[in-house]
């Protein structure tokens, strides 16, 4: 964009001496505006992938308070229980490891049917014998069940397209006005290269931190793993 405002636009119209104060105004609050606006979408990526974090470390520590909890209920009801939260636990740990489409699919309703089974596993012994310490139980495994629903509404949670495309827009705006202010100088190929590539950088960054499954920057599930290893230890 930089070489189309530099040469082809240059070509047709020249930018006159008197008129350059005024477009280095209207340049410079163009890249103040672009400056803004990947600022706050870098502090939105930021903030969700912080959340992402976050979410993660509380999941694991819902699913390990219920499993201490499991043991207020009857031996029996208990065992099952720890079983359906070990089946789960595993499942969580694929969701945020898994990558392709048809796998998280399977992860999403094996998960679901797990919920189902838990929900119904706690529920059984409670109704049965309504007491403060079963109520203790169910009320852990609400958590576990309203803790994956906050991870996927995080997970889902993205940077609007129309924000994406506002900032490609005036990216371009940028470029074009940069090279089409540019003076003739020997070096101007090489000046005309760095607002691209700083734009670029930036764009690459804030969309590896908005995108929860691709790229390098990832949410690693630490805490589930860890709970998983002193689980089956």
């Amino acid at each position: 964009m930089a070489r189309i405002g530099s040469s082809p636009l240059k070509r047709r119209r020249d930018l006159e001496e008197e008129a350059r104060e005024d477009f280095s105004v209207v340049l410079a609050a163009t890249l103040t505006l672009l400056g803004l606006l990947i600022g706050f979408s870098f502090s939105m990526a930021t903030g969700r992938y912080d959340q992402r974090k976050n979410l993660e470390e509380a999941e694991a520590n819902a699913i390990g308070t219920e499993l201490a909890r499991a043991g207020l209920l009857q031996p029996a009801d208990a065992t099952k229980v720890r079983a359906l939260l070990s089946n789960y636990l595993d499942q969580r740990v694929l969701f945020y490891v898994g990558g392709e489409e048809q796998q998280l699919r399977e992860i999403n309703t094996h998960t679901a049917q797990l919920q189902s089974d838990l929900w119904s596993a706690v529920q059984t012994p409670a109704t049965a014998q309504p007491n403060p310490v079963a109520a203790l139980a169910v009320s852990g495994m609400n958590d576990v069940l309203n803790s994956q629903g906050y991870t996927q509404a995080a997970w889902w949670n993205r940077i609007p397209h129309a924000a994406w495309a506002l900032m490609v827009l005036i990216a371009i705006c940028c470029n074009l006005l940069v090279g089409y202010g540019s003076r003739n100088t020997k070096v101007k190929g090489i000046l005309l290269l760095i607002v691209p590539l700083v734009v670029s950088i930036a764009f690459l960054l804030i969309a590896d931190l908005d995108s929860p499954r691709g790229g390098l920057i990832q949410v690693y599930p630490q805490n589930l793993l860890s709970l998983s290893a002193s689980l089956h230890r």
